[in-house]
């Protein structure tokens, strides 16, 4: 079994542009961490089959449609009935801070926002997801 922290990165919903999410993928790979990158156009459900069948430690999503709301939300509601939420949930974006605090409620354990450097999204990644046993 491997140590290393395995970590699902997905762009929900409709938005198409997904440079962010590749260098945050690859940030974290070069980190040493498994990544996962799931593609555009990813819905809750196939986001959180991925998580579940890659035995993922956390996923990371990006959104940058507007949506983050009902996608944010969906996804835990989809990893509670799965009973998976030991995966940390983080994510970026276009996010208004007025909806951190509602984020944050709902289980999302951090947002990054633009202007987040991938050092520290990285830094975050090691302090707040549980390296697995080996």
């Amino acid at each position: 079994m491997s140590s290393r922290v395995r970590v699902v990165v997905a762009k929900p919903g409709l938005d198409g542009h997904d440079r962010g999410a590749k260098v945050v993928a690859r940030a974290l790979r070069d980190a040493g961490m498994e990544v996962i990158y799931t593609g555009l156009h990813q819905t809750p459900e196939q986001i959180v089959e991925t998580a579940i069948q890659e035995d993922a430690d956390a996923v990371g999503l990006s959104v940058l449609s507007g949506a983050h709301m009902t996608l944010f939300r969906r996804v835990l509601e989809l990893l509670d009935e799965r009973e998976a939420r030991d995966i940390v949930v983080f994510g970026g974006g276009i996010i208004p801070e007025a909806d951190l605090p509602e984020l944050a409620r709902l289980g999302v354990a951090k947002i990054f926002t633009p202007g987040a450097t991938t050092a520290s999204i990285v830094e975050w990644v090691r302090d707040n997801v549980a390296q697995p046993v080996a």
